[in-house]
């Protein structure tokens, strides 16, 4: 598409190059004083992230999903969150060395196959006004949560949908931009359909790549977890008294769902997600106006020193927010400690 638009008439066609390389020097000029650590860092991420999900993509194709069993059946890793998660902490370590980088799986330190480094950014994100607040960061401020492949149970049982790829992006232990790699969006339009797509916010400006949409009003759908059901989680969800319960897999993709307006709460009443499960999620949701805090209505710290259990649960949504907060049943939130 051309920056500069309206290119249709023949009177217009000898003064384009002259035109274009004054906007061309403009737009750089724009983009200069416009970018700083945190945008390039997002617009950094959003190539990574493309980058991982054409990795998962190759890892489910090639057959061997090389799976190991962390701590029982349903905590599982797989030679796709390994590979992803060296692409995605070396690319990211390599432009910003100053950087906390935090991710889920344990791996050895190792040479990293230089095919995996992703050094490309997203020069549509690069573009954009960064919002006044975050101008003046410096790289050994940020702290990122990154979870090399959200969904990984159901990866493996072909629920591919479900599944993300989630960089998200802290200062001063708040939640300000997100990346969201789906690698398998559109996997069911045919064959000739385009895999993937990558979803991005930050707090203050927006999130893209997506249409937001919400619940028809009146409407209360839930979204849980499809694997780590518990008497907990289920009593938290019937005190809502729900229109519809979603059970799937994934912190991403719930997040996803409420954003396009198939859901209207993510409700999960157990201490079983970490950091590099919402951080992400959370900044897109909130760069919409959403909320996303603990059961007790606290909201996640995301420093690099704090735990990484999130133990008071999840409570999520786009909107109304209390309507859900104050249905928590007393019981759940004294055996949720916060």
């Amino acid at each position: 598409e051309d920056v500069i638009g309206g290119w249709g008439s023949k009177e217009l066609a000898p003064r384009r190059e002259s035109c274009w390389s004054m906007n061309r020097f403009a737009i750089l000029v724009s983009m200069a004083s416009n970018t700083n650590v945190l945008m390039h860092l997002v617009a950094s991420a959003y190539s990574i992230a493309n980058k991982a999900g054409r990795i998962v993509r190759k890892v489910m194709a090639g057959g061997d999903l090389g799976i190991v069993e962390k701590c029982g059946a349903n905590d599982l890793q797989t030679k796709a969150d390994r590979l992803v998660q060296m692409s995605i902490c070396s690319s990211l370590s390599r432009k910003f060395p100053k950087m906390t980088i935090i991710g889920e799986e344990e791996l050895p330190s190792e040479e990293v196959n230089e095919e995996l480094i992703e050094d490309g950014q997203c020069e549509e994100i690069l573009k954009k006004t960064c919002p006044p607040q975050y101008n003046a960061i410096r790289e050994e401020e940020l702290v990122v949560w990154v979870d090399p492949l959200d969904g990984t149970k159901e990866y493996t049982e072909g629920l591919l949908d479900h599944v993300t790829v989630l960089i998200g992006i802290a200062y001063e232990g708040k939640a300000i931009a997100g990346v969201i790699n789906q690698p398998y969006y559109n996997y069911e339009a045919g064959a000739d359909a385009a895999l993937g797509r990558t979803i991005w916010g930050v707090l203050g400006l927006g999130a893209f790549g997506f249409q937001l949409k919400e619940v028809p009003a009146g409407k209360h759908i839930i979204t849980t977890t499809r694997s780590h059901s518990s008497k907990l989680v289920n009593d938290c969800i019937s005190a809502m008294n729900p229109d519809a319960v979603v059970r799937v897999g994934g912190a991403g993709n719930k997040i996803i769902q409420l954003v396009e307006g198939k859901a209207s709460a993510y409700v999960f009443a157990s201490p079983g997600c970490k950091k590099w499960d919402t951080c992400a999620p959370e900044a897109i949701l909130h760069a919409v106006g959403g909320k996303l805090t603990d059961i007790h209505g606290n909201f996640y710290n995301y420093n690099k020193e704090v735990k990484h259990m999130n133990s008071g649960g999840v409570l999520a949504t786009l909107r109304n927010h209390d309507y859900y907060a104050t249905r928590v049943p007393e019981a759940v939130k004294q055996a949720l400690v916060s």
